[in-house]
């Protein structure tokens, strides 16, 4: 083997393709995908924001970002699975690295990320969220708002995150009631799939649980996704929480009766066509993983995303 198929995280020298390296050595990137900072070459930037501190229950999912780019390593010899084209052939894909913020000022992170993710969206380069807690989608979603317009928002999770706070106050269970308050989404154009935990509001949110999953099955739900949402612009984010724990240990808010891996990538694929601008994977608390078993799920459908995205590139 040449000694040039090693550390492509650091040698590769075009940004698009599939490479194999060894997947038991070399620096860990995302996908083996090249460590850059120049989005205005990119397609998408993937962009690791490890920030747990809107936790309410198990923390530990400052360290997501660093597990799902090492267990994706098993997965960079080969195009994943169920798509019938390799996306990194068609985009441009780079490991940004992780966002800098200052965890003593915890107060300040929001703006912090969304100054710097609206950069990196100002080169037109789309962005791929590793959390991090599901805080971390707010400022996301703030600087895709100003870039785009308000977005239709597909929502993977065992909960709402449309609970009600104080003024002011934000953690990993209320972002999204505060984006549809402030126009930033769109709720009677916005899914969530997976809930399994009790809300008494849905703030116009259409809401699938876990149990319409199972007893409509996948095509009505992916049916019933595409008509809600339409051609409008959207941001997909992505709990790991959606699965259950049997698929999922490593995350902080673990609630059983989830989707099974299989069934989320199986709804992920069906959504193909989507205008998604958008995407995240968040909640990974390796702490409480088994075996990579909850990294190596959400580095798989991370992948499904960048497919997404491709698929709606191409037309």
């Amino acid at each position: 083997m040449s000694k040039e198929v090693s550390d492509l995280a650091f040698r590769r020298n075009a940004l698009k393709g599939t490479i194999a390296e060894p997947t038991y050595a070399g620096a860990l990137s995302f996908m083996r995908r090249r460590y850059s900072r120049d989005t205005a070459a990119a397609d998408v930037a993937v962009v690791g924001v490890p920030f747990d501190l809107g936790t309410t229950n198990r923390p530990g999912a400052r360290l997501g970002p660093r597990a799902i780019r090492a267990a994706s390593s098993t997965m960079g010899w080969d195009r994943t699975w169920g798509w019938d084209f390799d996306p990194f052939d068609e985009l441009a894909v780079i490991d940004y690295g992780d966002c800098v913020f200052d965890h003593g000022a915890p107060t300040e992170v929001p703006a912090q990320l969304e100054q710097e993710l609206g950069q990196i969206l100002a080169d037109d380069c789309a962005t791929l969220v590793l959390g991090g807690d599901h805080f971390v989608s707010y400022p996301a979603l703030r600087a895709h708002a100003k870039k785009h317009g308000p977005l239709s928002l597909i929502h993977f999770d065992a909960h709402s995150d449309t609970w009600r706070r104080e003024a002011d106050r934000l953690d990993h269970g209320s972002m999204f009631w505060y984006a549809a308050n402030e126009g930033i989404v769109v709720p009677e154009h916005s899914v969530q799939i997976g809930i399994r935990t009790f809300n008494d509001e849905t703030h116009g949110f259409s809401i699938f649980t876990a149990d319409d999953v199972e007893e409509r099955g996948t095509a009505a739900i992916i049916a019933a996704t595409r008509e809600i949402v339409g051609e409008r612009p959207c941001y997909l984010t992505f709990d790991i929480d959606c699965l259950d724990p049997a698929f999922a240990p490593g995350t902080g808010t673990p609630v059983v009766g989830g989707l099974s891996s299989a069934t989320a990538r199986r709804l992920l694929r069906g959504l193909a066509g989507v205008d998604v601008r958008g995407m995240d994977i968040v909640e990974v608390a390796p702490a409480y993983d088994h075996a990579e078993i909850t990294a190596l799920a959400a580095a798989a459908i991370a992948m499904d995303l960048i497919a997404l995205f491709a698929v709606r590139r191409r037309q």
